[in-house]
């Protein structure tokens, strides 16, 4: 059995809402409104998840929470791709309890706004966060390109970095969140 993958691009929005205006006239289905997520990314005091290029994340939104594992990413013209394990859990609060007891500390904290969509078989996310608006798009490595060169964007504005990495380039300090 093929292991369950996440394959994607994150690109950088000029704006949101003209995101979302294209993607309506384009003919894109919205697949879930917009709503605030808290992310938590866990890792042992040895720090060997990250070493490994691996993560474990906490994700909590208005529907639930989410546990994520994902595996060390691979690129191939730009677009991400790694192993991914996902499940739904009733009890975030909980599942954090969890973690710490099994020696996982939190390491990074970050937020965001997220509106889902759907088109030509690929899942677009339109995230707001505190360092910008970025589009992501998942599914397959052909639809991925062919929907981006439809959104206008080259190969070339292709972001390899996760929010942690777009967040310390750009000098941030601590958690990515919102100001309170």
């Amino acid at each position: 059995m093929a292991e369950p993958r996440e394959t994607e691009v994150k690109l950088r929005l000029e704006s949101a809402d003209a995101m979302r205006e294209r993607l309506r006239r384009l003919g894109a289905t919205l697949s879930r409104e917009r709503h605030f997520e808290e992310n938590v990314l866990f890792d042992d005091p040895g720090g060997s998840l990250r070493a490994s290029g691996t993560v474990l994340r906490l994700r909590q939104t208005p529907h639930g929470g989410v546990l994520t594992f994902k595996g060390p990413r691979e690129l191939v013209g730009g677009i991400k791709s790694r192993e991914e394990r996902e499940t739904v859990v009733e009890a975030p609060g909980e599942v954090h309890a969890i973690l710490r007891n099994l020696g996982y500390r939190p390491v990074f904290r970050y937020q965001k706004y997220r509106e889902s969509w759907s088109y030509r078989g690929q899942e677009i996310e339109v995230d707001e966060t505190p360092i910008g608006a970025f589009l992501e798009i998942e599914g397959d490595a052909e639809g991925i390109a062919a929907v981006a060169s439809e959104l206008g964007f080259a190969p070339e504005a292709y972001l390899a970095e996760s929010y942690v990495g777009l967040f310390l380039a750009a000098g941030g300090k601590g958690d990515m969140v919102f100001p309170a």
